[in-house]
């Protein structure tokens, strides 16, 4: 700095106003640019941001729609299931007959052939798990309703739906996963309840192969795709893909968008993640939840 100034004031005498405020005029424009690089504002990050506003939007849409598919497909699928499963006074339910009756009652739903749910299960009255439709089912056994106590009004009411965490229904490991479930009762009064859900993290992967084959769909071979993720956030907690770097949930929380997060728009900013320019962009589901909102991060590559 003292270079430059001594600069201007030796050059003073033999240089008009208006060179002098050139100067002035180059440096500032230089700072200006900087700052701006620093926070990670460039053009390639505004377009990012406005393209990751119209991602989330058509995401909205999408989650709308798996959730109505759920709301109207389960009770359907409970109707199926009383015509399929043995007699009451046959016995309890056994798992190979669980799971062949769960195969059978969403192929007779189109609502349920089409859902996104990660898991399927019968559950006994108790809470345990009678088997779900996963080759290695890892629920079975466990109580449900200690992980999702508010399925529990199934039993005597109707379809509802809950959110909690079950180790077992988590579809990543080594970070914290939980789970959107719904439930409706087999027969009245309730045999078993069927029951359906997603992991958030599994939900994230489901939303951002989306977004990303709706991307490499309208683009020319010459262009090239951005990095595109995809994240649910669930009250302050931000839920990923399984792959999705860690680095990148952490900077989405640090911006704090439930708080900004008021009504049905978007909120959108530009960011810097790891040197790299992002545009973020999140808007509220409240179809899953009135804490819910589903994120996209974008960056032009």
């Amino acid at each position: 700095m003292n270079s430059v100034s001594s600069q201007f004031r030796s050059t003073w005498p033999f240089h008009d106003w208006g060179e002098t405020c050139a100067r002035l005029t180059t440096w500032w424009l230089a700072l200006v640019v900087i700052v701006l690089v620093g926070a990670g504002c460039t053009p390639e990050t505004k377009k990012s941001a406005a393209a990751a506003k119209g991602h989330v939007l058509e995401l909205a849409k999408a989650a709308s729609e798996d959730v109505r598919q759920v709301r109207t497909g389960l009770p359907q699928g409970a109707a199926e299931l009383v015509a399929i499963l043995p007699p009451a006074e046959k016995g309890d339910i056994d798992a190979p007959t669980a799971r062949e009756a769960l195969e059978k009652a969403r192929n007779k739903v189109q609502d349920l052939r089409v859902a996104k749910s990660t898991f399927f299960a019968l559950v006994a009255p108790n809470g345990s798990v009678i088997r779900n439709d996963q080759p290695q089912d890892r629920m079975v056994g466990k109580d449900l309703l200690a992980s999702f106590p508010a399925l529990r009004p199934a039993l005597t009411g109707g379809y509802v739906e809950g959110r909690g965490s079950m180790l077992e229904a988590a579809e990543v490991r080594g970070k914290p996963d939980a789970q959107w479930v719904a439930a409706a009762p087999v027969g009245s009064p309730a045999r078993a309840l069927y029951v359906t859900g997603w992991s958030w993290s599994g939900y994230a992967y489901r939303l951002e192969n989306a977004v990303r084959s709706s991307v490499r769909g309208v683009a020319s071979e010459v262009q090239k795709v951005p990095l595109l993720y995809a994240f649910v956030l669930v009250g302050a907690d931000v839920y990923g893909a399984p792959i999705s770097p860690e680095v990148n949930a952490k900077a989405i929380m640090e911006q704090k968008l439930p708080e900004k997060l008021k009504g049905a728009e978007p909120v959108t900013v530009e960011l810097e993640i790891t040197g790299r320019g992002f545009g973020l962009s999140a808007v509220r589901v409240p179809e899953l939840g009135n804490d819910v909102a589903i994120a996209v991060l974008r960056s032009e590559t």
